[in-house]
């Protein structure tokens, strides 16, 4: 009897071990299975010898960035396609990343911009696509980190070459065959995270304008706390950028109460960079089988067999004429310049 009662007595102590335990490894920063980070996981990060990645262009990245970042310059024209706007060849990518030691195989890589930036977004989608299991993206980017109070560093971070063999991770990304392939089959939840006017066809920015049947509009900037936050800043109503931080997890699902978080999601926009920041927050949100289609309106529109809605055609001479005559004032302009300053 008195076995049995110590048994019992140390089985419970165990247990209660065990549980203080999995709550210390929840709580911890290194328990986030979130792919979306805040200011202490990525401070903690940094003392663990995870690698912090600014993707921003150089002369910002010069002009401060968080201590011990390494850059390869704006991910969106260095590591993209400039006329497909897609992902550079395997080859290509791991040669640039390799260089940079950027090892998004065996290291945590975690990327940021500026606040509310899908830039950051579209290179954790590529890690994604080329084989990393351990990306993050910090949506807070350089303006939490300096809100919180951290210091920023204008010293360049130059980490050891690492030789790189990239292998595409099926599903992550989609293309054109596959997404026909789906709107033909009409079962898939298609979200597009273009403006209205994009959407409608009011707005054209590829060779046809519209959008991909079925689909439902929800812009990207409406998982931002306030959706007008580039606009007032552009118009300098306001001087931050905090009304880009992402919404309440709560706020997050009502706005995507209608979709099926246990079927597939395919989002996109114009070339796959806003549509990252939505499947990234869907995933978080618990959201299963969550793909970017990579070449979004710009590859689809250019499939001219591929059904549409709201379809319109961009009237491309008439496109030409335009900017004729805005290079013929263009070239007035310069002409008068050169004669005032000859004047003088």
């Amino acid at each position: 009897m008195n076995t049995v009662i110590r048994d019992k007595a140390h089985w419970e102590i165990t247990t209660r071990r065990m549980a203080a335990w999995l709550t210390l490894l929840l709580l911890s920063p290194l328990a986030q299975a979130a792919d979306i980070v805040d200011t202490a996981y990525v401070a903690n990060a940094l003392t663990r010898g995870s690698i912090i990645w600014d993707v921003r262009d150089a002369p910002s990245y010069k002009a401060g960035h968080i201590p011990g970042a390494v850059n390869v310059g704006d991910v969106s024209s260095v590591l993209r396609d400039p006329n497909r706007e897609d992902w550079l060849p395997v080859e290509q990518t791991q040669a640039i990343l390799g260089r940079a030691g950027i090892d998004l195989l065996n290291k945590e890589v975690i990327v940021y911009s500026r606040t509310g930036d899908a830039t950051a977004y579209y290179a954790l989608s590529g890690m994604r696509h080329f084989g990393s299991k351990s990306g993050k993206v910090y949506h807070g980017g350089l303006d939490a980190w300096q809100t919180a109070g951290n210091s920023i560093s204008q010293d360049t971070t130059t980490l050891p070459p690492v030789a790189l063999t990239l292998s595409p991770t099926p599903g992550v990304l989609l293309w054109n065959n596959d997404v026909i392939a789906r709107v033909n089959e009409g079962r898939t939840q298609i979200v597009d995270t273009r403006t209205a006017k994009e959407f409608t066809g009011d707005d054209v920015r590829a060779i046809r304008g519209g959008h991909i049947p079925k689909a439902v509009n929800v812009p990207y900037e409406q998982n931002w706390v306030d959706p007008q936050a580039a606009v007032k800043l552009a118009s300098k109503e306001v001087k931050t950028r905090d009304g880009m931080s992402l919404k309440a997890p709560d706020e997050l699902k009502k706005m995507y109460a209608a979709l099926d978080p246990e079927k597939e999601v395919v989002v996109y926009c114009q070339s796959g960079v806003r549509a990252s920041l939505t499947a990234t927050v869907l995933r978080d949100l618990g959201f299963k089988d969550v793909k970017v289609y990579e070449p979004s309106w710009l590859g689809y529109a250019g499939v001219l067999s591929a059904p549409a809605e709201r379809e319109v055609f961009l009237n491309v001479g008439a496109l030409n004429g335009r900017v004729g005559n805005l290079q013929g004032r263009v070239t007035e302009l310069e002409a008068e310049l050169a004669r005032v300053k000859a004047a003088r």
